[in-house]
């Protein structure tokens, strides 16, 4: 553990010298003190990091969820319901679309469909507040894909699973599919209209009580979630969007700081010791592929996103390249798709694609001023780059 924090550590000094982010660095280290690259090996099992790393996603969506207010929910509820509808049917239906085209067959497809239409909750978080645009006004709409994207994932996941497993109960299905999508009513309701209660019962002025009451409900409600079959992250994400409405967010986001950057880093450096290179020559062209589609697709939804919003075009480049990187997601369907004995050529497709755009979509959210430089409309009523700097929102340690 140790030896993972100083290796992303030195990367990240070494990369922020010349301008780079630090997510497609901390993934790097990873990689170079992975056992599946010559040279000293760090971890030979990256499984070890497993528990760490879960704790870095938990903490990266609980802290988005304290930035993304109830207020901003309910003001914007509708159009970002169309904005996130918008970027999965386009997405998930050019994933469906290119897995039938490859002929790998049916399960491959659909497994495809989910990896190349979802995007990385993690890795989104980690831009917006690398790139400190937590207070951009095109924020919203792209926290509130997020969400839509994790509820279409409970389903997807409760659906996916009996196909995988070659099970033919629809009732099945449909259970499981209930099931997830009724605690997400439940935590809904609780963001909802137990804010006040949530509030009494965390709120003390001793901050090391503070930290264990945010950190345990966190945690605990991410694992419950997984449970029920709902993403760990959204049970987090959750219950940060409960606590930045109560008194105490204020001081729960500053404490959560150094915790964020921390277990975050983790988490892509364990992301990076499950990827093997030498798998990868073996899918480059449909990776690359791939990439390409995903790259139209994000633009395409990024513009229509800003249009349902009333924004131009500086705002359409954000939203394009911040949603770009896939993630955490693809690698559970890898896992999935393994274990349900798919074609292999699947696992190091995916490892593939996804590093590529875990690289290239923070490098591209950086630059994203070259992109709106052809795309229509005009950035008349919203500021092209506002930045957050409020007291409270510190950027990034790792930064």
């Amino acid at each position: 553990m140790g030896g993972a924090f100083l290796a992303a550590a030195v990367l990240a000094r070494l990369g922020g010298r010349i301008g780079l982010p630090t997510i497609p660095l901390f993934i790097l280290a990873g990689i170079l003190l992975g056992p599946h690259t010559p040279g000293w090996v760090l971890l030979k099992d990256p499984h070890e990091l497993e528990m760490l790393s879960a704790l870095g996603l938990v903490l990266l969506l609980f802290y988005l969820g304290l930035e993304f207010h109830l207020d901003d929910l309910k003001a914007g509820g509708r159009r970002m319901a169309f904005a996130g509808a918008a970027y999965l049917v386009l997405n998930v239906g050019a994933g469906l679309g290119f897995g039938l085209a490859l002929g790998w067959g049916t399960p491959e497809a659909l497994v495809l469909a989910g990896v190349l239409g979802i995007s990385s909750s993690a890795i989104v978080t980690k831009v917006l507040v690398d790139l400190r645009r937590i207070g951009n006004a095109e924020t919203k709409p792209i926290l509130g894909i997020i969400v839509v994207e994790d509820i279409f994932l409970a389903l997807y996941l409760a659906a996916l699973q009996p196909i995988l497993s070659g099970a033919d109960s629809l009732a099945a299905a449909s259970v499981d599919a209930g099931k997830a999508f009724g605690f997400l009513l439940l935590l809904a309701l609780a963001a909802r209209f137990g804010t006040r209660a949530v509030g009494r019962l965390i709120g003390t002025e001793d901050n090391e009580l503070l930290v264990i009451s945010f950190l345990g409900a966190a945690v605990f409600v991410a694992g419950v979630s997984e449970w029920f079959g709902v993403a760990d992250a959204i049970g987090a994400f959750m219950v940060g969007l409960m606590l930045g409405s109560t008194s105490s967010g204020p001081r729960i986001m500053k404490l959560v700081h150094p915790l964020r950057d921390a277990f975050g880093a983790i988490f892509f450096f364990a992301f990076g010791l499950s990827i093997d290179p030498g798998d990868l020559p073996v899918v480059l062209w449909p990776v690359l592929a791939a990439v390409a589609v995903t790259l139209v697709m994000n633009v395409i939804a990024g513009v229509s996103a800003a249009r349902i919003h009333g924004f131009g075009a500086q705002p359409a480049a954000n939203i394009s390249t911040t949603l770009l990187a896939r993630g955490e997601f693809a690698l559970i369907l890898a896992t999935m798709a393994a274990g349900a004995g798919l074609d292999e050529r699947l696992s190091p497709f995916i490892a593939g694609y996804v590093l590529l755009l875990a690289v290239l979509g923070p490098l591209a959210a950086g630059q994203s001023h070259w992109l709106a430089k052809v795309l229509p409309g005009r950035d008349k009523d919203v500021p092209p780059q506002v930045t957050d700097v409020s007291p409270t929102k510190e950027p990034s340690a790792a930064r």
